[in-house]
């Protein structure tokens, strides 16, 4: 227990020296109730009726999470459009919150696209506002996300947030698949290897400084691995993979456990239906639970990309997919969220 306890609160110091440099977070309320984490009755689901693979999958999704009917929410998307304007966005996040109560915490959008309003995320524009003022510069700094580091027991509505992420539907047989991942990391701990590669691609290499040191943490099973690589191969443990890479080589080697989180650092990986680079929806095809890539060129600011260290304590500490990357992202207008969101493969069952 004190080799464990040791490595979270260096983990925790990294953080905390981190978050010095993003938004200050408010104390909680005294008397408030803890927050233990999301819950499916706190997760609100999504359907675009105008995508039939949607409303198959959000039902699927509602049915084995057993996600409350009420939580979810029905709106119209012709056509899937990769990009919203603003306006049009605005209509439809007018239209999920009007079906939503007060309990929710988080959307989960069973769509792959659209994935970008202007140039911000769809994700984003959703939990932290449209960052309007970016789309003039967008290698530029944008809005801090207050939720950056947030400790355990801080509700996403604490900071006056509902978190977002897309599930997509490019295939049913996939996203299915998918789910049965999330739902099956919280069965048990299995012996997993974190991987932190430093590749030859110099300017993707901005988090790096980052990258928790080599460790093994035995009461967790998990082995910590840094390599100096331009792809992992061959591995079969894979609970967190991230790189910077514009495509990642020999996915097709891999084995993902169940949870396991994956991104790339590059400029246009959550552009998901374009090809310029690699889409992030391959670390999902591949086996990974979750993933993170921005939409529109964000310049190799660490701050607009998932910080290694943070991200790994949360997940640790046993927050779900969509906790942990939205703690982990101090700058992520520009950054779209994907995959399974209650997966937690380090909660302690009840």
């Amino acid at each position: 227990m004190r080799t464990l306890l040791t490595f979270l609160i260096c983990l925790a110091g990294a953080a905390q020296a981190v978050a010095a440099q993003g938004p200050v977070v408010a104390a909680r309320a005294p008397g408030a109730q803890p927050f233990t984490g999301l819950q499916p009755a706190q997760l609100a689901i999504v359907i675009n009726d105008d995508d039939p693979i949607s409303v198959e999958l959000g039902e699927h999704y509602r049915q084995v999470r057993q996600v409350p009917a009420r939580n979810v929410a029905h709106v119209k998307i012709p056509n899937r459009p990769r990009r919203l304007d603003a306006e049009q966005f605005r209509v439809l996040k007018e239209q999920i919150d009007q079906q939503l109560g007060p309990e929710v915490q988080a959307v989960l959008m069973v769509w792959t696209a659209p994935y970008a309003v202007e140039c911000n995320s769809i994700t984003s524009a959703y939990t932290l506002g449209l960052d309007a003022g970016l789309c003039q510069k967008p290698c530029g700094p944008s809005k801090p996300s207050p939720y950056f580091n947030a400790p355990p027991g801080r509700a996403p509505s604490d900071f006056g947030l509902r978190l977002a992420m897309l599930l997509p539907t490019e295939s049913l047989e996939e996203g299915k698949a998918l789910i049965g991942r999330g739902q099956v990391s919280g069965f048990s701990i299995q012996p997993a290897t974190a991987y932190y590669l430093t590749t030859s691609e110099q300017a993707r290499n901005s988090r790096s400084p980052f990258f928790p040191r080599v460790a093994g943490v035995p009461q967790k099973k998990l082995t910590i691995k840094n390599l100096q690589a331009d792809a992992l191969e061959d591995a079969k443990d894979i609970i967190v993979y991230q790189t910077g890479m514009a495509r990642v080589a020999k996915l097709e080697t891999l084995q993902f456990l169940p949870g396991a989180l994956a991104d790339h650092l590059t400029s246009s990986g959550g552009d998901l239906l374009a090809d310029s680079q690699m889409s992030s929806l391959r670390w999902l095809e591949a086996g990974a639970t979750a993933s993170y890539g921005s939409v529109t060129e964000p310049c190799n600011f660490w701050q607009k990309f998932p910080q290694p260290t943070v991200l790994l304590q949360h997940y640790l500490a046993g927050a779900s997919a969509i906790e942990a990357y939205w703690r982990s992202v101090a700058w992520p207008a520009q950054g779209v969220f994907i995959g399974e969101p209650l997966a937690a493969p380090y909660r302690r069952q009840r």
